[in-house]
């Protein structure tokens, strides 16, 4: 079993230019996934933001980016609180620690490791992308992201 640790940046609205540009930079592949593609009615205001973006190189460049729900334009967002609202996450942090693994049972053992002193932000649980994702901010104030790869 391997887990991977990536960086994960949150953007106001220009997630996919960033992902591109880093993708150019370090001669990477760019994956990106739309809000719309995953169920928000595509005439609504954010539909077309980035809700999963990824940028791989063979070098082994790894960073993740989405489009903080609600939020348009303008650059990484600065400061640190995340939480759930109305079915949400909504942060002000500029990054995550996404931390993914093969398997439900190997990222379990992470999370309750983490989860010592932590606030929950989305509980580990099966979501539309994987058999395991959960959100919680450690005792130190990280965020981390922990989920099975697709």
């Amino acid at each position: 079993m391997t887990i991977q640790t990536t960086t994960h940046l949150n953007f106001h609205g220009d997630a996919r230019p960033a992902l591109e540009f880093y993708a150019a930079v370090f001669d990477g592949r760019v994956t990106l996934a739309t809000y719309a593609e995953f169920g928000m009615p595509a005439e609504l205001p954010g539909a077309q933001n980035i809700v999963f973006g990824r940028v791989e190189s063979d070098r082994g460049f790894r960073v993740m980016a989405y489009d903080i729900p609600g939020s348009t334009g303008g650059s990484a967002a600065h400061g640190g609180t995340t939480h759930r609202e109305n079915g949400t996450t909504i942060t002000t942090s500029p990054f995550f620690v996404s931390v993914r693994g093969e398997s439900l049972a190997e990222v379990t053992e992470y999370w309750e490791a983490l989860s010592a002193g932590a606030s929950i932000v989305e509980p580990l649980a099966a979501s539309a992308w994987s058999a395991g994702f959960g959100m919680l901010t450690d005792r130190f104030g990280v965020t981390w992201v922990i989920d099975v790869a697709a």
